[in-house]
């Protein structure tokens, strides 16, 4: 069997070197291939790919960079086209600026940051991504900016009290969005958060205490791998012409 394709659009202003995902997607049996969309580096063509994964960025959506406007016309490309998405964080973001419009994305007034309890809604239960973890689910959230949650195209499938959406669906695409980081875990947690250290501080967190406190999401990690599953699916194996 071929492996299915994954493009992961790297956001970050260096290349990522610390969260693990190329490897991940790969040990999951896909073929990851990385694009520097900081840099303007874009696949030519997203059917050429089973699934889309956007990293998290320093970057806010709304920012008027060329990387972000032309990340925007190539998520509604992708979108049109049926391929599979999921964004991280600045990537969750993103998504919701390209598909359900630039107002969607706002500046908190405080950042919310920390290792959170996460309540899932009753629509998660069965969603493909989401679905089988349970009502409160732990993962790492770190984020100044939000995604609105009362969206007519959106499902909210998680939530804080500090952040009503961590977790979203748009429509009955297969499209995500995911705020926190089910990436960090306990054994990336000292470079990841260590190269992120004084960022973290500025936002009123304690690095070294955060590293300490980390454990492995298993509903995060259990969602990165169900989006594997949903990019290997014979439905969309179809749309790719194989």
């Amino acid at each position: 069997m071929t492996s299915r394709r994954l493009a992961y659009l790297d956001n970050g202003r260096t290349p990522d070197r610390f969260s693990g995902l190329p490897e991940f997607f790969t040990a999951a049996g896909m073929e990851v291939v990385t694009f520097r969309a900081y840099d303007e580096v874009f696949p030519d063509d997203a059917a050429a790919f089973d699934g889309i994964l956007l990293s998290g960025s320093a970057h806010g959506a709304y920012d008027d960079v060329p990387f972000i406007h032309r990340e925007h016309d190539f998520i509604r490309d992708a979108a049109d086209g049926g391929t599979p998405m999921l964004g991280l964080c600045f990537g969750s973001q993103i998504l919701a600026s390209a598909l359900c419009g630039r107002d969607q994305v706002f500046r908190r007034p405080t950042c919310e940051v920390g290792h959170a309890r996460l309540a899932m809604t009753p629509a998660a239960g069965s969603d493909p991504l989401a679905g089988g973890f349970g009502s409160e689910i732990g993962m790492f959230v770190w984020h100044n900016d939000e995604v609105r949650h009362a969206h007519p195209d959106m499902v909210v499938l998680a939530s804080t009290a500090a952040c009503p959406n961590q977790i979203w669906r748009f429509r009955d695409a297969p499209v995500w969005g995911i705020q926190g980081h089910p990436e960090l875990t306990r054994a990336n947690a000292r470079d990841w958060i260590g190269k992120a250290a004084d960022a973290l501080r500025k936002d009123g967190a304690d690095p070294d205490q955060l590293i300490l406190e980390t454990e492995d999401s298993r509903a995060g990690l259990g969602m990165l791998r169900n989006f594997a599953r949903i990019c290997q699916s014979t439905a969309h194996s179809t749309k790719t012409g194989e």
